[in-house]
């Protein structure tokens, strides 16, 4: 695709006030792919202008309306699904297939779980003498991250517009094609000018100007925790209605009962998959301790297998980042059974498949966030043992269990501090609520319980 020079407000294609610009750049082969405006807070000022102007008309607008608008637009992103995974292969260097089957068609179903939610959602409930009204929150920041760039814009902004809410958005300096892709589909959707602004620009710019904004409602973040307690702060300090999806070392508990072969081959699967460029991958793998060497040997020759299956990560200062992580867990100690620092290619930001052994809960590699392809395995003792180490980190997005019996599997699940668990392998389901426990964030997306991160309640008694 062609990037444009222009940022989207108020229903055009409008030059940026300053004259900076953003490199695109894929991280398979280094090369600049193209560039867009880096706006100012004088830009995103104009950008929640157009969004408050806008609100009165969209939150008056009635729900089988959005709803049409927002059926419109799943059309449109599922007419270009070919150019969005080109694209996003494109800039975030996702492979071709992964890019189609997840980048480009996840956003199209969740698109279109809003589209029946706006048209079904009671907006109004009685309760005892009052009338409950569920009324949009105002005007909403969005901040997105590059890991899932069109899936966490579209997480966003369809419950938003199903709400009756207008936004602004400020996608991620890495991915920005995807999201002027996006921004094509609103006009061609045709959602009213206004409710729907995107400003491409440098997060401690353009992503700060959009959270201090006083005509901002309600900020919705994802990301990494050090920047979420930022915007946390800043919202706190306006009294401002905040969503902050953050980071994650999930876990993976294999109790002994499970069939560890495929646990281990899904475990492996799952770290690996774009990259390990995941919040809620299962980076730590919990496996008994009678059966932990055979579970090393086979993840080890699980990932060995991935080879150049997997991509790039998003930039230089990321494959740095996880470089670091991996010496760091040699240096204390972990022992490399798969992959290791060493850039596997000359050219692109390319990480090998690494798995440690080896690894004790106290260390690095056990406790941060390396977003990359990095699997730690962890041994533990008996069930309490294992639940001490799966609890003991400062996030709780997201795990697994893995058992013989479904029902075990869950016993263990409901006492882990976690926003989801996969029991024996489940199905990623949109409608589900997606959020976490502890530092991985506040509130929720996808489904219901996202739309009503959306909206505020105002009570009649009679």
């Amino acid at each position: 695709m062609k990037a444009h020079d222009a940022l989207y407000v108020d229903g055009a294609w409008r030059p940026a006030s300053g004259p900076e610009l953003i490199d695109v750049v894929n991280p398979a082969d280094e090369q600049v792919i193209g560039q867009v405006p880096a706006a100012t807070a004088e830009d995103v000022d104009t950008a929640v202008r157009a969004a408050r102007a806008a609100l009165p008309g969209w939150a008056a607008t009635p729900p089988a309306e959005r709803a049409a608008r927002l059926t419109a637009l799943r059309d449109a992103l599922a007419a270009r699904k070919d150019e969005i995974a080109d694209t996003v292969t494109a800039e975030l260097g996702s492979p071709l297939s992964f890019s189609k089957n997840v980048h480009a068609a996840v956003p199209v179903a969740v698109a279109g779980s809003y589209a029946e939610l706006a048209a079904s959602y009671a907006f109004e409930e009685r309760i005892g003498n009052s009338v409950v009204h569920h009324e949009p929150v105002g005007v909403v920041g969005a901040i997105t991250p590059w890991n899932y760039p069109l899936h966490q814009i579209v997480a966003k902004v369809a419950p938003a517009l199903a709400a009756g809410c207008t936004v602004v958005l400020k996608p991620a300096e890495d991915t920005p094609l995807v999201a002027q892709l996006f921004a094509e589909a609103v006009h061609e959707a045709g959602v009213p000018a206004g409710v729907f602004n995107l400003v491409t620009g440098l997060g401690p710019v353009a992503g700060q100007a959009l959270a201090e904004h006083p005509g901002v409602d309600l900020v919705s973040f994802t990301g990494s925790t050090a920047v979420g307690r930022r915007i946390g702060a800043i919202a706190g300090a306006a009294v401002k209605r905040v969503a902050l999806e953050l980071g994650g070392k999930s876990a993976n508990v294999i109790l002994p009962s499970a069939d560890l072969a495929k646990a281990v081959n899904v475990g492996v699967a799952n770290v690996m998959s774009n990259s390990g460029q995941t919040c809620s991958a299962w980076t730590r793998m919990l496996v008994h301790e009678d059966q932990y060497d055979e579970a090393v040997a086979l993840a080890a020759a699980a990932a060995a297998k991935y080879g150049d299956r997997i991509g790039p990560v998003v930039n230089a200062k990321q494959r740095e980042r996880v470089a670091g992580y991996i010496d760091q867990g040699v240096t204390e100690g972990a022992r490399l059974v798969a992959g290791g620092s060493e850039p596997p290619r000359e050219k692109g930001y390319f990480v090998s498949p690494t798995v440690f052994a080896d690894v004790t809960p106290e260390m690095t590699i056990a406790q941060e966030e390396i977003f990359g392809p990095v699997l730690s395995l962890l041994r533990y003792r008996d069930e309490e043992d294992a639940l001490r180490i799966a609890n003991g980190t400062v996030y709780g997005l997201a795990g697994a269990v893995w058992a013989g019996d479904e029902a075990e599997a869950v016993a263990f699940a409901r006492r882990m501090d976690t926003g989801q668990v996969d029991i024996n392998g489940g199905r990623f389901n949109p409608l589900a609520p997606f959020g976490g426990y502890k530092q991985s964030g506040v509130g929720r997306e996808l489904g219901p319980h996202g739309l009503t991160e959306y909206l505020q309640t105002k009570s009649f008694q009679f």
